[in-house]
């Protein structure tokens, strides 16, 4: 089977060689360079939520490589902390080079803090050729134990919605051969991978075949890959802009939700024209309905974290500390409907 879209493909090695800072896999990079055209939460409790709502259980985490903030893990505790956040994304490439005394410090540490460990990124580069794949693929039973070693139990990334060489079915069945894989050693380490569809029209209709670009087409993703820690990285923004809503979320039970990302989207823009990197914090605009979202996740009882991805120029063009101030408020505003 021929790789998906190498000749696409072939730009983002930049972004890839990232991935051990952001702890996650940030599409900015690859789409900028792609044309589109070809908590139980106790320091904030649920202000203004109906007697009758169920309980937050989720956490409010703060992931700076997602609103464009660049902090070493210890600095992004020390944020996290100073601006109410509850948990942080883990830093596998400095927990590994840290002795089991250190690691054990630092726990306590964090647990002194009040401040959990979000989810990591995939270092799994499976969009691109076999051998790339199989060579990531050797390397991520160490990368595990890392993440165990600090009892992490969450991992995400994400899938592209499209591609230039493969046919929907090829390109399915690409992903479960090797997602699956994945899967397998993640949960020799008691890990779960969560799976991102990316929903924006202007996106899966930018190249000849269109791929996974809702809910509904990754649960038949997940149920291929046939693991019980196989499951679902939400995104309000593409919940959103695959027109689905709470029934949708209500279709999932909490355990099959891994991770969340909470976003805005601008005012103005048809639906048909929103664009994967230009979103706002959550609560900006009202454009998205975060409430409906909050709260679909509150019902199923889901219980892992929850961070702002605006991939905003704005919010990346401000001082560290104001960004991760405005970020939190955005957060805790939305926590709050």
């Amino acid at each position: 089977m021929t790789a998906p879209d190498q000749q696409s493909l072939n730009s983002i090695e930049e972004r890839y060689r990232l991935i051990m800072d952001l702890q996650t896999f940030s599409r900015r990079r690859f789409i900028q360079r792609i044309p589109l055209a070809t908590l139980t939460l106790s320091a904030f409790p649920e202000v203004g939520l109906p007697a009758e709502a169920p309980a937050t259980r989720f956490f409010l985490n703060l992931s700076c490589g997602r609103i464009g903030v660049k902090a070493t893990f210890l600095e992004s505790v020390e944020l996290a902390v100073k601006y109410g956040f509850q948990g942080v994304d883990p830093d596998p490439r400095y927990f590994a080079g840290l002795t089991d005394d250190q690691l054990s410090r630092l726990l306590e540490s964090l647990q002194t803090k009040d401040v959990r460990l979000g989810a990591a990124g995939l270092p799994v580069d499976f969009r691109r050729d076999e051998e790339t794949f199989a060579a990531g693929l050797k390397s991520l039973p160490e990368y595990c134990k890392t993440l165990q070693r600090t009892n992490v139990q969450r991992v995400g990334t994400w899938i592209l919605s499209f591609s230039d060489n493969l046919t929907y079915l090829e390109n399915f069945r690409l992903h479960q051969r090797r997602l699956k894989a994945c899967v397998e050693i993640l949960k020799d380490h008691r890990l779960r991978l969560g799976l991102e569809y990316v929903a924006p029209k202007t996106s899966w209709r930018s190249s000849r075949h269109p791929f996974i670009h809702c809910m509904s087409e990754m649960k038949e993703l997940v149920a291929a890959i046939g693991t019980s820690n196989a499951g679902f990285q939400l995104d309000s923004w593409h919940w959103f802009n695959a027109e689905e809503t709470q029934a949708d979320l209500l279709s999932l039970r909490g355990q099959e939700v891994v991770l969340v990302d909470l976003n805005d989207a601008p005012a103005g823009v048809p639906l048909d024209r929103q664009k994967d990197l230009s979103r706002e914090l959550p609560c900006a605009t009202g454009v998205i309905p975060v409430k409906a979202f909050l709260d679909g996740l509150r019902k199923i009882g889901y219980d892992g974290p929850v961070q702002a991805e605006p991939f905003s120029a704005t919010l990346q063009a401000l001082p560290r500390d104001e960004a991760v101030a405005k970020t939190a408020q955005a957060m805790k505003k939305a926590f709050s409907l």
